[in-house]
């Protein structure tokens, strides 16, 4: 186990966050004018606790540096409309509060954790109105389906995304990455295509965000977009 901070990453959560490292780090980038995180990114060296603490300087530090550049938004507030917990796969079941720590959502299991449960992704987070809009189109999806653990109404959901940080009730995250859909999301689509949630499409995707500082969260409690 390597631990930074906090933070407890398994060899395998350590592999897997230098291995996808590219492709977070192109997500901070899109849609941004990201010059500002040029002299962030890291080289990496085959060390897998050189690298891994390498790769998290760069993924805690991208959100600061985008913010002091003015390339995140203003805060906005919304709120939590449901909170979902799983003892393994989807659909998540509702529940009315949440306790957070670290790791995430006390209680909430993940399936695999060959995809899931690393500290970048503690906390997985969707939008009221997304799902509104696939199920106005006829998929049979709902909060919590497709496995976060928060879903909020109210927010712009183009300004949710790696950089931002979140108040849930007295819970703070930030967000570090998109959640990249998988096919045990394929019921809630139409024909099975749960790519429809990928943020290829636009801001339609889930987000997952680690834990700034713990506390709880309940169904009701506002959502701010923290400047």
């Amino acid at each position: 186990m390597l631990t930074i901070g906090p933070y407890r990453f398994s060899e395998q959560d350590a592999r897997r966050t230098v291995e996808n490292f590219p492709d977070l780090w192109t997500q901070f980038k899109i849609g941004r004018d990201a010059a500002c995180l040029n002299d962030l990114e890291p080289t990496f060296t085959a060390q897998p606790d050189v690298d891994l603490a390498r790769a998290w300087q760069a993924l805690t530090t991208a959100g600061p540096a985008l913010r002091a550049a003015g390339q995140l938004p203003s805060m906005r507030q919304g709120t939590v409309a449901q909170l979902s917990t799983s003892s393994g796969g989807v659909p998540k079941r509702a529940v009315d509060t949440m306790t957070i720590d670290f790791g995430g959502a006390v209680g909430d299991v993940q399936a695999t954790r060959q995809h899931h449960g690393r500290p970048w992704q503690a906390l997985c987070i969707w939008s009221t109105e997304v799902i509104d809009q696939f199920m106005a189109d006829g998929h049979p999806i709902a909060a919590g389906s497709a496995g976060e653990n928060v879903t909020i109404a109210g927010l712009h959901w183009p300004d949710v995304r790696p950089g931002v940080k979140l108040r849930l009730g007295t819970t703070t995250c930030e967000v570090l990455a998109f959640a990249v859909p998988c096919r045990k999301n394929a019921a809630w689509f139409l024909g099975g295509n749960f790519d429809l949630m990928h943020h290829r499409h636009g801001p339609v995707s889930r987000v997952y965000a680690r834990i700034i500082d713990p506390g709880g969260i309940a169904v009701g409690d506002a959502a701010i977009l923290e400047p």
